[in-house]
């Protein structure tokens, strides 16, 4: 009998209902009582007072009966069907009439949000055959929004009680929701920027535009082999990625280790330098690696002190974007690979030991191979980073071209091609696909568990001499090394101006970030502060966010098993194949018109962000959950408690590695990012990131600097904070002193 059964209660007993009658009661809620469309720049208390008696803010309810929109009864249809389904003892029947009226309700609501817009019907077609509509439609508000949910969360009970899913109402719901808000706000919008590859202004759909524009030999030629200057970008941007996945996985590897199998000194030090670089904002290690290497840099400056050569650009070019991609993706790589490092059990070292392996030969047999997991995902990771980064082929690329950057100036310069923009996006896609189905072909079925529901007090075994020394001469100069380009570029914000006066001044900090006292009490003085504010709301809304939408993906991947699984896993990671540039432009085609009018507001730009970080937290939570043995999660619904109780009680727990990467990646990355939300901003909702490129751009560097630095020591002190919060991954193991034999 399997856990499920065992679980379930008797068939007609009310609390089986339970939750199709508390998301009944939501829907019926947001039908009644809630305004059905959004509101601009509206009071919420005023807005609620009117549901009832303003056209504008009335109730789905007041809308189809006294507003002219009766396409809106067919919600309060599907929701009365669902009702009456709920009335039935829980089943196959049910579950029929849950599909039924959840179905309804949402396709007919998607539908007619998608057909009737601000103008009336919104494709030609409908005018040509209906004639035209004098009934205007906006977008979906707080009603819309509720009764949508409550609609397909029904429609999913409705699947569940047919037998699908184990009949589990939560994985149902679950897989249905999240593949929801996958659609609507990864695939959606960016199909509707990459069916631009497919016409030309003004011209019909033809797959042949789609070829000649993918195929042109700027994109695939092979000029440098036969002795040319160049490359394809598309053959320039592989090559990167894979130079780039390679070098943060190893790196991230090293880094890991040292910081939990080598001596325990190098932990914090670890932790503090190596994610320097992911809570900085962009352009500022390229700033410090061209202090140091660019024409006028440190080094050029010494070699022609010391040996007469005469500074050229050699560090411009692939060389210099390898360098500075590597600083900036090296600490996803470590994040993930800590907590896979962590998750090895001691118990199977020791076993190998026991059977007379030496450390060395424990070390690559045994922790080695179980280290898989984390490998693969770091290296996909970093590779797809990699393709879409933008930030740093723009600042040390010279001409050296890749796909984003050609992407950007394709959308941005002086001769607008939309068309040229979504085929290129398309070659990332095709790439980023590629790793994914070799990385899925590599890892296979194999079994990587090391965490179960057995005791397991061992030690985790030290590294081997000849690996710490391999891992020690590799790590320590790469902190070393990224020390050095810290210092120099941010010592721009306490000088003067580099490179003519030196004089050590806070100016800089006192122009952004000044603080008076008036007749009011404090003022914000400093020319900084609303961005910042800004900022950190926003970020401190989408990591939590995104972080909790991450790991429940990857708990469904690893832990459930339904049809287009492969197709709901590369969804979420389809954000990350696509440049930042693109996913913004995506973002305003396909969120400035009716049902799903967000552009302007700052829910879009929370949107953004949650979206485009979430592949670090489905792939961190990936590769932890494939440690945890499926004993644990069955022993737990062996003793009736649900799936949401085992998620929380039991897995979650185990997962603390994991969640802290993605809760610290997205927190930093949503304050970091340019180059998603730069055509997102408005003046109500300008970001840091937006306020520092303002300021390089008129020369200003050393204010831009300062913010940099005030960002990082907040987000120094906002790690810490969620570290703290979340805790350490307790294992039951013992450390290696209290466990070491007494002196005999």
């Amino acid at each position: 009998m399997s856990a499920h059964a065992l679980q379930a209660p008797p068939a007609g007993r009310p609390a089986v209902n339970q939750p199709l009658w508390v998301w009944l009661a939501l829907g019926l809620a947001g039908y009644v009582a809630l305004p059905w469309y959004a509101q601009q720049d509206a009071n919420g208390l005023t807005v609620l007072g009117q549901v009832f008696s303003q056209a504008q803010t009335g109730s789905g309810l007041m809308q189809a009966a006294a507003f002219g929109r009766p396409w809106l009864w067919l919600a309060l249809l599907g929701l009365v069907i669902a009702g009456f389904g709920a009335l039935l003892p829980a089943g196959r029947r049910q579950g029929g009439f849950l599909v039924l009226g959840g179905g309804l309700g949402l396709v007919s609501l998607l539908v007619s949000g998608f057909a009737i817009g601000a103008r009336g019907w919104a494709f030609d077609g409908l005018n040509a055959s209906f004639g035209e509509l004098t009934m205007r439609q906006p977008g979906v508000g707080w009603g819309g929004f509720v009764v949508l949910t409550a609609l397909l969360v029904l429609a999913a009970f409705g699947v569940a009680r047919r037998g699908y899913f184990k009949g589990d109402l939560f994985v149902a719901a679950a897989v249905l929701g999240m593949g929801s808000l996958l659609a609507l706000f990864i695939v959606f919008p960016v199909l509707k920027a990459l069916s631009g590859a497919f016409f030309l202004e003004d011209g019909p759909f033809s797959l042949a535009v789609l070829w000649e524009r993918v195929a042109h030999e700027r994109n695939f030629g092979l000029a440098c082999l036969a002795g040319g200057q160049r490359c394809g970008v598309a053959w320039n941007t592989l090559f990167l990625g894979l130079m780039t996945a390679a070098s943060t996985t190893l790196l991230g590897t090293f880094m890991a280790l040292m910081a939990e199998r080598a001596s325990r000194r190098y932990a914090r030090p670890l932790n503090i330098v190596a994610l320097l670089p992911i809570i900085t904002p962009p352009f500022v290690v390229g700033l410090g690696l061209i202090l140091l290497f660019g024409r006028a840099g440190v080094f050029n400056q010494f070699l022609e002190y010391a040996f007469g050569i005469t500074p050229s650009r050699w560090f411009y070019g692939w060389l210099g974007v390898w360098v500075a991609q590597t600083f900036a993706f090296t600490p996803i790589a470590f994040m993930i690979m800590r907590g896979v490092v962590q998750g090895v059990a001691p118990s199977l070292e020791e076993a190998a030991q026991t059977l007379r392996a030496s450390p060395h030969q424990t070390f690559m047999t045994v922790t080695l191979p179980l280290l898989k997991p984390g490998l693969a995902n770091a290296f996909l990771v970093g590779f797809i980073e990699s393709m879409a980064d933008f930030g740093n082929p723009i600042v040390v690329g010279g001409q050296f071209s890749v796909l984003s950057t050609e992407i950007f100036f394709a959308i941005v310069g002086a001769q607008y091609d939309q068309g040229r923009a979504a085929s290129l996006a398309w070659i990332l896609t095709l790439f980023a696909l590629a790793v994914f189905a070799i990385q899925r072909a590599l890892l296979g079925r194999q079994n990587f568990t090391t965490v179960s529901g057995k005791g397991d007090a061992g030690i985790a075994m030290p590294l081997p001499t000849g690996v710490r020394r391999v891992v020690h001469s590799v790590a320590l100069p790469w902190m070393a090394f990224t020390l050095v380009v810290y210092l120099f570029a941010l010592a721009g914000g306490f000088v003067q101006t580099w490179g003519r006066d030196y004089t050590v001044t806070l100016n800089h900090f006192r122009t952004a970030f000044n603080v008076e006292w008036g007749e009011f009490g404090v003022v914000w003085a400093g020319t900084a502060w609303n961005s910042f504010f800004t900022t950190i709301k926003l970020a401190a809304l989408s990591a939590p966010l995104t972080a909790t939408l991450g790991i429940g993906i990857a708990w469904l991947l690893a832990r459930t098993e339904f049809r287009g699984q492969g197709l709901f896993e590369f969804s979420a990671l389809l954000a990350f194949a696509i440049p930042g540039t693109v996913l913004g432009v995506s973002y305003i085609l396909a969120f400035n018109v009716p049902p799903f009018e967000l552009t302007g507001t700052a829910l879009i730009i929370v949107l953004c962000f949650m979206f485009r970080n979430l592949p670090v937290g489905v792939r961190a939570g990936t590769a932890a959950f494939k440690q945890l043995d499926r004993s644990l999660d069955e022993a737990s619904l062996m003793l009736r408690a649900g799936s949401v109780e085992t998620l929380r009680h039991v897995v979650l727990p185990l997962l603390k590695p994991a969640l802290v990467a993605a809760l610290v990646y997205s927190f930093v990355r949503a304050i970091t990012t340019v180059s998603a939300v730069i055509f997102l901003v408005t003046a109500e909702n300008e970001l840091a990131t937006t306020y520092i490129i303002g300021r390089v751009g008129n020369g200003d560097y050393g204010v831009a600097l300062a913010y940099c630095t005030v960002l990082i020591v907040l987000m120094s002190l906002a790690i810490a904070l969620i570290q703290w919060l979340v805790g350490e991954r307790k294992l039951g193991r013992r450390s290696g002193a209290a466990a070491m034999p007494a002196p005999h």
